[in-house]
């Protein structure tokens, strides 16, 4: 069986499963963010009717609503905070960070758990060796929040393997935008996506992170990497609960294997409508962005910031950008006050935001009109997501935001770093 499979099999009760299989497991975390925890609470309360069974096992991150802009918005939040205090469950307030650093940091994330949350991208934590995945509202507060448990189908596995060595001023962010093009929206749907290969073994952690991260966009079910020594110091930092490390088999079998060297593989971008419209960043070359942002689920750390550092030090900002600077959590803001890239970012011209997600949904901040554009870290970029449907949005790495709001326009890094 693969890491997955054990899982599943393991909080279920069984000694193997495969795929097709449906198994009701015992959840080990609930992630919500203030949206959607409003709604589960909702749910849970007006429906359910239940006693919460393992309230420590609920953490609810306030990262959308982190600055509410109307008294409606405002309501929402103190509905929020009078569920967490009723069923004592974690909360973490506006300025926390954005829900999946704040889980993992704060040790609801741990190898060989199994992990759901009502947002799209609770995938990403199979990164930490677990299997993670979103559920509905009515789901998570109707079997999760009433007995711990879930149901769920074991889905077919789609090995991903890459190898080689990014050129300079290629980032895993860039690999993993285009892996999206690659495998294509809709090219896994209801798949285990297991990233594995010499390339993904070689990564940090926090790197690793940008790759079941983009499960989701291609339709599957769960993202993987087989935990590692590398992930197990990782989570130590992190949590003092007990962990198992829990890997595939050799022999493990597979619906198919994709293979991939990202050895001439070249900054990209990824322009609305769609994730799956990639491309080199020179194919989007010279087009203007009034709008650039480090934020979102898949950006915003620290490894962000450093890169954007590299290239705004000593530049400013092109005269018809603004620069949304916005941490993945506080520590990330403060490890960048340490390392002087809160002044390198405010001499450029930049503007810092609360640890949140940032303009994703544009509830707070960043919202565009139709005659606006924006490159961003963040994971997503359909029509209507940050203002009027007719704005644009670019996704790229760190490298790429930061060059392209030095320029004014879609901007290839290298042309900042090389020499």
């Amino acid at each position: 069986m693969n890491m997955v499979e054990k899982i599943l099999a393991k909080a279920s009760g069984k000694k193997e499963v495969k795929p097709g299989d449906v198994v009701v497991a015992n959840v080990d975390t609930l992630l919500l963010h203030d949206l959607s925890g409003y709604i589960t609470a909702n749910v849970f309360e007006n429906e359910v009717k239940k006693e919460m069974r393992y309230p420590e096992r609920v953490a609810m991150v306030f990262d959308h609503h982190f600055s509410p802009p109307t008294e409606q918005r405002a309501e929402v939040l103190e509905r929020n905070r009078e569920f967490a205090r009723k069923y004592h469950i974690n909360l973490f307030d506006c300025g926390s960070g954005n829900i999946h650093n704040v889980g993992v940091r704060n040790g609801f994330v741990r190898p060989g758990t199994i992990v759901v949350g009502s947002d799209s991208h609770t995938p990403v934590h199979g990164t930490m060796g677990c299997f993670a995945t979103g559920l509905g509202n009515n789901s998570n507060a109707a079997t999760v929040m009433a007995y711990g448990k879930a149901w769920f189908m074991v889905p077919k596995t789609i090995k991903i393997e890459l190898t080689g060595s990014t050129r300079p001023g290629v980032t895993p962010r860039d690999v993993a935008l285009w892996l999206t093009g690659q495998i294509g929206e809709g090219g896994a749907v209801y798949r285990a996506l297991h990233f594995t290969g010499q390339y993904i073994k070689d990564l940090d952690v926090w790197d690793r992170w940008l790759f079941p991260l983009i499960t989701i966009d291609v339709g599957g079910k769960c993202g993987f990497i087989d935990p590692d020594e590398k992930t197990a110091e990782f989570i130590k930092q992190y949590t003092d609960e007990p962990f198992e490390v829990i890997t595939s088999d050799p022999d493990c079998e597979y619906e198919k294997v994709l293979s991939f060297d990202i050895s001439d593989l070249e900054p990209q971008v990824a322009a609305s409508p769609t994730l799956g419209n990639v491309k080199p960043a020179e194919g989007f070359g010279g087009r203007p962005v009034q709008w650039a942002e480090l934020g979102g689920h898949g950006g915003a750390r620290l490894e962000d910031f450093r890169q954007a550092a590299e290239i705004l030090k000593g530049r400013k900002l092109a005269p018809e950008v603004k620069f949304n600077a916005v941490p993945s959590s506080r520590e990330t803001f403060e490890q960048c006050l340490k390392e002087g890239i809160v002044e390198i970012f405010h001499q450029a011209g930049a503007s810092w935001f609360p640890a949140s997600t940032g303009s994703n949904q544009a509830i707070n901040m960043g919202a565009m009109s139709k005659h606006e554009s924006m490159i961003s870290t963040h994971a997503r970029n359909f029509p209507g997501r940050n203002g009027s449907p007719e704005a644009i949005m670019y996704l790229s790495s760190a490298y790429t935001v930061a060059a392209s709001a030095v320029k004014g326009c879609v901007t290839d890094p290298r042309e900042f770093l090389e020499g």
